[in-house]
C-alpha cells in the first residue's frame, strides 16, 4: 500500500470512528420509524425528549418530536436540524411512553406522536414554510370574564342579602360573576361589598365555551360508602400510597361492581385520594357515556378544574384544555380513549370506566387499545390503573384469576335496591300482541300498558337503526344491496324513503319496482328503530315516545333526549346500545330487549361475551329509583348460556362457562391475535398480495413446538367489499406473544413488496372481527 492509500484508509477510519449528537425526529408522514438528525452545537442544550423541532425532509420543511438523543456513528447523508421551536412540548414520560405503543402496534411514531399533540400543532405539524406558524393559537382573541372566587377569611357581620350570595359562592366554589347575577339581583354591587371585606376575590379568566361547564353545579359532600365500597376505597389509598425505596408502586385493579353499585363514588374517592398526595388523574369512559351528568358528578365534587376532553370541543378549547394540563393548572382529566394522551403532571391514577366496551379500541389510523395502554401508561409511572365494569371483558377477569391484577368488588345496588326481574320471552311460543307485529310480544305489549297506567318509564332495546333493515322482491327473491359494499341496503322512512348503506353511505330512493323481474311486490323486511317507535306510536297514542340512536341523536342532542326523559316528558325511550351506557334514569321501570337474538348472530368469537354485557347492562337501567325493576328479553333461542346467564344476572357463571369455550380453541385470553387486512380495487391484485403476505407469515411461524403460530388464510373478510374495495385477511393466533410478534413482523416487513395501490393494515389484538 502507497502512503496515499494509507493516508486515506486512515482518514476513512476517522470518519467511520467519528462520534456525532443525534436526534430521532418522530415525523408527521407514515414512515414506521423515526429519523435521525444532526443536533448543531448551538442546539445541543436544547434538543431534549419531547420537543419540536423544525427539520428538512427533501426540500420540503416539516415539524417533528424529539424521541431520543444520543450518541453514534454519524449516519451518511444525514441532515441537521434547523432549530426548536418554543411553547409546546411533550413531557419526557409521555414520549417514552408514545415509542412503547408504537413499537406493539407496529404503528408510524410520527401517526403515535401526533395523538399526543394539541390540535393546533397536529394542522402545524404536517407540513410547513415558516417556524412563526408554530405559534400557539397566535391572533386568536379570547374573551375575558369575571369569576368571583371565595377566600378563608370569616366574616363578622354583613346583611341578609350578602350573606345569601357569600353562602351561594361558597357552596358552588368560583363561579362567573355573569351567573351569579343570574340569580341575585345587584349582585355585581353585593360582591364588590364582599370583596372589600376581603370575603372574595375577582379573577380574570378566559370565558368558558365548553357546554360541559356552562351550568353551575353545586357542590356535592361525600356520601357514606357501603360497606363494599369502603373496601374498595381502602384498597385503593393503600396501592395510591405505596412506595419501595422510594420508587413510586404500580398496580392494577378490576373494580367489578354491578349496575347502579356505586362504582363512580369509589373513582371519586379514589381522585381525591391522589389528590392529596398531589398525583393526577386521567379518566377514561366511552365516548357516548361522557355526558353533562357525569361531569356534574365530578364537578360537583372537584369544582371546575376538570378537564373535559370529548370530540366537540373546537380545536381553541382543545387547545386550551391542552394548556392547562400541560402547565399543571388542572390535574384531572376525563374523556373518551384519546384522552390517554393527556399531558397530566404526576399522573399516579388512571381510570377505565366501562373497560369491557369495545370503544376503546381504535378502529382506524393506529389501531391501539385504551384499556390495555391506560395499564401499560399507570405502570411505566408506577401509578394505580382501574378497570370498571359491571361485565369485564374476559381478558381482564382472566388477568385478575391469574393473579397480575386485584378484583374488588361491590355485589349490590348502593341504595340497597333490588336487582330487576328477568323475564325471558319465546317468541317461538308467545304470539304477538294487538299490534300484530311478532317483535312486539303480547307479554311485553301488556307490560307496556301497566307501565304506562302506573305512569312510570319504559325503555324498549333494539340494536338495529333504521326502518327495515332489509327491501327485498317478493317476485324473484332479489335483495336490495349496496352497489359499493357486499352488505344489504337499509330503509330510512323519514329521510324521505332513501335506502342507505351503514358502512359508505350511498343512499337511493326506495324502488316502486324491481330492477331485475320489474315486478311491483316490493317488500320491507325486519324491524329497525324507526318502524318500532312508529308502531309503539300507533299503539299507543297518548304515550310520548322518544327515539335514541345515531340518526336522531347525535352530541349534544343526546343528552336533550335524555334529560326528557329525567325530567318525566317521555313515556317509552327506543334506542339501540345508546340506551344501554350507564344512564341514571330512576323512573324507568321497564326495559324490554325486542331481539336479543341479533348480536348472537355475528360471525365473531366474541359474539356471545358482547351479547351478554349488552344484556345486562340495558336490564341495569330498570329499576335504579323506588320502584322495582322489570326486563322482558325475546328471543327464539332461550337456551342460548349468553342468555340464560344474563337473565339471572350471573356474571361469574357467564364468564367460567364462557373461558372454558375459550381455553378449549385457543382463543383469547388464552392466546394472542393479529389480523392483517388487505384491500384493493382489484380483487385479484388483493388476493395475490395476501397471499404473498401469508407466505412470508408461514415462514417465520413456528411449527411443532409450544406457542406455535397459527396462519389461517388468506381468506376474503366477513364483508367481502367495502367502498368499492375487495378485502381480505390473514389471522395470526400464539400462545407465544414472542411467536406472534415474529411472525406479525415477517408480514410487516414484506409490506414493500405489495403494491402500492393495495392497502395493507396489521391489527395487534384486534376487537371487531368484520
Amino acid at each position: 500500500m502507497n502512503a496515499s492509500a494509507e493516508a486515506n484508509a486512515d482518514a476513512d477510519a476517522t470518519v467511520e470512528a467519528e462520534q456525532v449528537t443525534l436526534a430521532d425526529i418522530a415525523l408527521p408522514i407514515p414512515l414506521a420509524r423515526a429519523l435521525s438528525y444532526l443536533v448543531p452545537a448551538k442546539l445541543a442544550a436544547s434538543v431534549t425528549l419531547g420537543r419540536r423541532v423544525l427539520c428538512t425532509l427533501g426540500a420540503r420543511r416539516i415539524v417533528g418530536v424529539v424521541i431520543a438523543v444520543r450518541v453514534g456513528p454519524k449516519p451518511q447523508g444525514a441532515k441537521p436540524l434547523l432549530s426548536v421551536l418554543e411553547g409546546i412540548s411533550l413531557p419526557e414520560d409521555l414520549v417514552v411512553f408514545l415509542a412503547r405503543l408504537a413499537s406493539y402496534y407496529l404503528a408510524p411514531i410520527g401517526e403515535v406522536v401526533r395523538l399526543a399533540l394539541p390540535p393546533a400543532d397536529k394542522e402545524a405539524a404536517r407540513v410547513v414554510e415558516e417556524p412563526t406558524l408554530f405559534s400557539e393559537a397566535k391572533g386568536i382573541s379570547v374573551r375575558k370574564v369575571q369569576w368571583v372566587v371565595p377566600t378563608e377569611v370569616i366574616e363578622t357581620s354583613i346583611k341578609d342579602g350578602a350573606s345569601r350570595v357569600l353562602a351561594y359562592v361558597r357552596a358552588h366554589g368560583a363561579i362567573p360573576l355573569s351567573r351569579l347575577e343570574e340569580h341575585f339581583g345587584g349582585a355585581r354591587v353585593t360582591v364588590k361589598k364582599l370583596r372589600e371585606l376581603g370575603l372574595v376575590a375577582i379573577e380574570e379568566r378566559d370565558a368558558v365555551r365548553d357546554p360541559f361547564f356552562m351550568e353551575s353545579v353545586v357542590r356535592d359532600t361525600e356520601l357514606a360508602p357501603t360497606e363494599p365500597q369502603q373496601l374498595a376505597m381502602d384498597a385503593l389509598a393503600v396501592a395510591l400510597a405505596a412506595e419501595k425505596d422510594g420508587e413510586k408502586q404500580a398496580a392494577t385493579f378490576l373494580l367489578h361492581g354491578v349496575t347502579g353499585s356505586g362504582k363512580t363514588e369509589v373513582y371519586l374517592r379514589a381522585i381525591a385520594e391522589a389528590k392529596k398526595l398531589g398525583r393526577g388523574t386521567v379518566m377514561l369512559v366511552p365516548e357516548i357515556a361522557l355526558t353533562p351528568q357525569l361531569v356534574s358528578r365530578f364537578r360537583a365534587r372537584f369544582g371546575d378544574d376538570v378537564a373535559v376532553l370529548h370530540s366537540g370541543l373546537t380545536p381553541r378549547e382543545r387547545f386550551d384544555m391542552w394548556a392547562r394540563l400541560r402547565a399543571g393548572e388542572v390535574d384531572v382529566a376525563i374523556g373518551a380513549r384519546s384522552a390517554l394522551f393527556a399531558p397530566i403532571r404526576a399522573l399516579g391514577l388512571v381510570i377505565v370506566d366501562e373497560e369491557h366496551d369495545s370503544s376503546f379500541k381504535q378502529e382506524e389510523g393506529v389501531r391501539y387499545h385504551a384499556r390495555d395502554m391506560a395499564i401499560l401508561r399507570a405502570h411505566m409511572l408506577g401509578a394505580v390503573c382501574v378497570l370498571g365494569s359491571a361485565t369485564p371483558s374476559l381478558e381482564t377477569e382472566q388477568l385478575a384469576r391469574s393473579g397480575k391484577l386485584v378484583k374488588l368488588v361491590l355485589p349490590d345496588r348502593a341504595r340497597a335496591q333490588e336487582m330487576p326481574k328477568v323475564e325471558i320471552v319465546d317468541l317461538r311460543r308467545i304470539g304477538p300482541g294487538p299490534t300484530g307485529d311478532k317483535r312486539i310480544s303480547l307479554l311485553l305489549h301488556r307490560a307496556i300498558e301497566a307501565t304506562l297506567a302506573a305512569k312510570e318509564q319504559t325503555i324498549l332495546f333494539l340494536n338495529r337503526r333504521g326502518f327495515a333493515p332489509s327491501i327485498r322482491c317478493e317476485g324473484c327473491g332479489e335483495l336490495a344491496s349496496c352497489p359499493n359494499c357486499t352488505v344489504a341496503l337499509t330503509l330510512h322512512k323519514k329521510k324521505g324513503g332513501t335506502m342507505r348503506c351503514h358502512w359508505c353511505d350511498f343512499e337511493a330512493a326506495l324502488p316502486t319496482r324491481c330492477k331485475k323481474c320489474d315486478s311491483d311486490r316490493i317488500a320491507l323486511e325486519g324491524l329497525g328503530t324507526e318502524k318500532l317507535e312508529e308502531t309503539l306510536s300507533a299503539a299507543f297514542p297518548d304515550a310520548v315516545i322518544a327515539r335514541l340512536d345515531r340518526d336522531v341523536a347525535t352530541g349534544k342532542q343526546i343528552e336533550k333526549v335524555l334529560d326528557r326523559v329525567r325530567s318525566r316528558e317521555v313515556d317509552i325511550l327506543v334506542g339501540t346500545q345508546m340506551v344501554t351506557k350507564g344512564h341514571d334514569l330512576p323512573h324507568v321501570t321497564l326495559v324490554g330487549v325486542i331481539n336479543a337474538d341479533a348480536a348472537l348472530s355475528i360471525p365473531d368469537f366474541r359474539a356471545s361475551e358482547r351479547a351478554f354485557q349488552l344484556l345486562v347492562q340495558v336490564a341495569g337501567r330498570a329499576g335504579r329509583g323506588d320502584t322495582p325493576g322489570r326486563v322482558l328479553v325475546q328471543t327464539y333461542d332461550p337456551e342460548h348460556h349468553a342468555i340464560k346467564f344474563a337473565a339471572r344476572h350471573d356474571v361469574n357463571g357467564f364468564i367460567d362457562r364462557e373461558l372454558r369455550d375459550r381455553k378449549e380453541l385457543a382463543y383469547p385470553p388464552f392466546s394472542r391475535m393479529a389480523i392483517t387486512r388487505v384491500d384493493s380495487l382489484d380483487e385479484h391484485e388483493a388476493q395475490e398480495a395476501t397471499a404473498l403476505l401469508a407466505r412470508a407469515a408461514r415462514a417465520a411461524a413456528r411449527t411443532g413446538e409450544l406457542g406455535a403460530v397459527t396462519v389461517l388464510g388468506p381468506t376474503p373478510a366477513p364483508i367481502a367489499k367495502v367502498r368499492n374495495r375487495f378485502r381480505y385477511r390473514i389471522m395470526l393466533r400464539s400462545t407465544s406473544r414472542e411467536h406472534l410478534r415474529r411472525a406479525t413482523l415477517a408480514i410487516h416487513a414484506a409490506i414493500g413488496q405489495v403494491p402500492r395501490s393495495v392497502r395493507v393494515v396489521i391489527d395487534v389484538d384486534p376487537v371487531g372481527l368484520l
